[in-house]
């Protein structure tokens, strides 16, 4: 007979969990008394749950792994909310594990009570509170196994305090049955031979990539795919990565912010080959424009992600990898080379260029490219994550994780802290803006102690740039609550960008060095490698590299809000 916490403990052997994400508190003490006599589960201690839960998030998206979290009730389990929307919008693998008072007080408005399985049952794969001791073993198992098959998710598992403390048998199940939960694991070959059908048949063919490619890990099959057929590839930001950037038939990134080259090729092509993407309305634009002189084929894992956005002529429900696994053994090369020099024309014509001097974010990541071969970047959210899916050169030794989905401020620093953990041995770069590092700065200290030499470069405009790109293209310059400078003796109203400007709040560099992390101002362009290689020869602790840039740099093209995607403005003086 064993307690609850010890049956924890022993189910997160038998999963094969090695590091654990875990925040105390009162009802949870029992499970964190247990692990304190555990030498195989590394138990990291973020500063705080939402640093948690991304970092966890990291952990996943980085190793493939299944990332665990352990926090209290009340408060701790509604820290997690953010970092759970985040990660099931991105089909991350998480089990959240919620302390909560004694089933006794369940509804009694306890301390720190609160019901996070209603909280959550929307934005998570699945969410159960252990109601009885007897069933722990079963929901433990269960958890792991939905949050890691089919379409991966977050699963939320609530824990009494008493179920902790209560004694019952050891026995962990080997395998688990769920009634009503089949993920399917079979492809249709009748759909895959009708969507080879259209592709021969196609004359202006291409493959739009989404995020389900990179998580079912099949980039090699993805670039042999393309390379037997010659159709070129376009990817959404969180596919990404799928083919290698640099090679001949990648076009770009499909979107709001998308390269002229792939918004012009998915709005011009005949057959439209999707694979593992939601159709969001960050990609399609206008949806009656989107794509409308092709046939549109559509795999995805989830089948109630196809014709959810976008009507489909030939749906196919499967694994990214096991669909292009069997498209490989139908497919042939295509006489489609008049195309391919058309995109490329399209490419050359009008390129993602920033095309100032100076010191800009398209400079500074060419040469994070140069300097980092074999790493993993993530961002935040804003303009520095757009620059980085404009810029970044991916290929099978480089790996970007980003907040697609939800686009959470930050998710770039923690989420970074989880993938070194994971990856003791690549490099880890952070690319975030100056207003997404603050919102979870408290980080560093995990970084820290952990001994964790990541480089996080921090682009710093003085503004919530994303936000002020928009009021100054669509609202007229208004800046309305944008500028990190602002200062309570500033005029009302304030568009003004010059040096005159209070000094900003806080200083990166003294704030770095107070944590004992090491801080480097970049202010030219001579600067930036210098900056780069001392921070990627600092071991042990983290080395923050601020990059002063223009403060009003903007995130171009960019296709304006209900717009088609071909309808965008390429150059700012275009608007």
């Amino acid at each position: 007979m064993i307690t609850g916490a010890e049956l924890f403990i022993k189910a997160l052997k038998v999963e094969q969990v090695d590091t654990l994400f875990a925040y105390p508190g009162g009802q949870v003490i029992d499970i964190f008394d247990a692990i304190y006599d555990t030498d195989d589960i590394n138990v990291i201690l973020p500063r705080h749950e939402q640093g948690l839960i991304h970092a966890a998030d990291g952990y996943a998206r980085s190793t493939g792994k299944v990332g665990v979290c352990l926090v209290t009730s009340g408060p701790g389990a509604t820290n997690l909310v953010t970092g759970i929307a985040t990660a099931n919008y991105d089909s991350v693998p998480l089990v959240c594990f919620t302390g909560q008072v004694s089933t006794e007080l369940i509804g009694n408005d306890a301390f720190q009570e609160v019901d996070i399985v209603g909280i959550t049952r929307s934005i998570c794969k699945y969410a159960v509170t252990v109601r009885k001791r007897e069933n722990l073993a079963e929901i433990i198992k269960k958890a792991f196994y939905i949050a890691k098959t089919g379409k991966p998710g977050v699963v939320v598992v609530d824990l009494p305090k008493d179920i902790q403390r209560a004694y019952g048998d050891d026995q962990y199940p080997n395998e688990i049955e769920i009634r009503g939960y089949k993920p399917n694991t079979s492809v249709h070959m009748g759909q895959i031979k009708k969507a080879v059908d259209a592709l021969n048949h196609a004359e202006k063919p291409v493959f739009l990539i989404g995020g389900g490619v990179n998580i079912s890990h099949a980039q090699k099959e993805m670039l042999q795919l393309a390379e037997i057929t010659d159709v070129p590839v376009i990817t959404t930001i969180m596919g990404k990565g799928a083919i290698p950037t640099n090679h001949r038939l990648y076009v770009g990134n499909i979107g709001i912010h998308g390269s002229y080259g792939a918004n012009t090729a998915i709005s011009q092509c005949d057959v439209l080959f999707s694979i593992g993407t939601r159709f969001n309305d960050r990609i399609t634009g206008k949806i009656e424009k989107f794509a409308s002189n092709a046939s549109i084929i559509h795999v995805d894992i989830d089948p109630a992600s196809i014709s959810r956005n976008i009507a489909v002529d030939i749906p196919i429900v499967a694994d990214a990898k096991k669909a292009i696994c069997a498209l490989i053994k139908k497919v042939q090369p295509l006489n489609i080379s008049k195309w391919v020099k058309q995109i490329d024309n399209w490419k050359l014509q009008h390129p993602i260029n920033m095309g100032k001097c100076g010191l800009t974010p398209e400079k500074i990541i060419h040469h994070i490219n140069d300097v980092y071969n074999n790493a993993i970047i993530t961002t935040d959210v804003g303009q520095n994550q757009l620059w980085t899916t404009q810029f970044l050169d991916l290929d099978e030794n480089k790996q970007m994780l980003t907040s697609g989905g939800l686009g959470t401020m930050g998710y770039g620093f923690p989420a970074a802290i989880g993938a070194k953990i994971g990856n003791p041995k690549k490099d880890v770069v952070v690319i975030s803006g100056d207003g997404g590092m603050q919102m979870n700065i408290q980080e560093m200290a995990t970084a820290i102690v952990y001994e964790l030499p990541i480089t996080i470069c921090i682009l710093n405009n003085g503004y919530l740039g994303n936000v002020r790109q928009w009021q100054e293209m669509f609202f007229d310059k208004r800046y309305s609550s944008t500028c990190l400078r602002y200062r309570k003796s500033c005029a009302a109203n304030c568009n003004n960008t010059d040096k005159d400007c209070p000094e900003y709040t806080p200083d990166f560099i003294k704030l770095a060095e107070s944590y004992g992390a090491k801080g480097i101002r970049v202010t030219n362009e001579s600067e930036i490698v210098p900056a780069l290689m001392t921070a990627k020869d600092t071991k042990n602790i983290p080395t923050v590299i601020e990059f002063i840039i223009d403060r009003e740099a903007n995130v171009m093209p960019i296709v304006p809000p209900g717009n088609a995607l071909d309808d965008m403005i390429i150059k700012r003086e275009d608007r």
